[in-house]
């Protein structure tokens, strides 16, 4: 069986995984991943006991107990790039022997919900309102960097969204993935549905404009206008797209929601996102624990 060498899967001397500084034990199976690291505070407040906090750069760890179910609630940080570190980290803690340094025979799956904030892009989903990710549009670029990736995306809508879009072909190209069916039976009930955009930038790549001019200051207007069989672009945020692309390729179930504290449609924001986001994880934590 191949042994990863040092170089590819680096352990710290406590035997924890590199970034997220996590052994196996102190990892639940139900995970809820956010961008704000203080939010990680947040949500553990309401677990009855807490076993673990963990702490490493921007990547915090907290497990612990709510009604009798076990929860890690985990900050990535913002973007992509940092989900990149956390699913192939989070997989690594628990599909692989990390003192043999070889993947495991059984394979283990997590389930892996983002709670984040985001900008609606539809006029009637308004501010303070929820919104779950039925599918995950990644302008990123990130899943190309991985083989078998037509594997997990949904081509049809794919190929419809970049022909529709008249898709630059200097950008990466898109790729469109499914939340898992599971979690959103779930979790889901409530809360408005639709693509959630994933783009590699707050400012620019979200069609927004401070002293830089757009190549495309159209972005927005087309993904607005977007329709796939009913399936329409809800939302704008920095996760999702590669949540579900590297979620589905490792074997994990993965879904996204989001409170959303502005319209860009509409050019409204929230009066008090904060209220907002602690609704959104009550109504997330007693979906999970009841």
């Amino acid at each position: 069986m191949r042994r990863i060498e040092e170089s590819e899967l680096i352990i710290n001397p406590d035997g924890s995984i590199y970034h997220l500084h996590i052994r196996p034990e102190h990892l639940a199976d139900d995970i809820i991943v956010v961008g704000d690291p203080q939010r990680v505070e947040v949500i553990s407040s309401y677990f009855d006991t807490i076993e673990y906090k963990i702490h490493n750069r921007e990547f915090i760890t907290h497990t612990g107990f709510l009604n009798g179910k076990r929860f890690t609630v985990m900050a990535t940080g913002i973007g992509t790039d940092n989900i990149d570190i956390v699913l192939n980290e989070l997989d690594a803690v628990v599909n692989i022997d990390l003192e043999k340094r070889q993947i495991k025979k059984e394979h283990k799956s997590l389930n892996i919900i983002r709670l984040g904030t985001s900008g609606a892009l539809q006029k009637d989903i308004p501010v303070d309102s929820f919104v779950f990710s039925s599918y995950g549009l990644g302008m990123d670029g990130l899943l190309n960097f991985y083989k078998n990736k037509s594997q997990v995306i949904d081509k049809e809508m794919t190929d419809a969204f970049i022909d529709f879009s008249k898709w630059d072909e200097d950008l990466s190209k898109p790729y469109i993935v499914s939340a898992s069916r599971t979690l959103e039976d779930r979790i889901s009930k409530g809360m408005y549905k639709g693509i959630t955009a994933t783009a590699p930038g707050f400012y620019g790549p979200q069609g927004r404009i401070l002293r830089l001019e757009l190549e495309n200051q159209n972005i927005n207007q087309v993904l607005e206008n977007f329709n796939y069989n009913n399936h329409v672009i809800t939302n704008f945020e920095m996760e999702t797209s590669a949540l579900y692309g590297l979620g589905k390729m490792l074997g994990h179930k993965t879904a996204t929601v989001c409170a959303i504290i502005a319209n860009r449609y509409n050019h409204t924001y929230s009066k008090d996102y904060k209220k907002t986001v602690v609704k959104l994880i009550e109504v997330l934590l007693n979906h999970l624990s009841s």
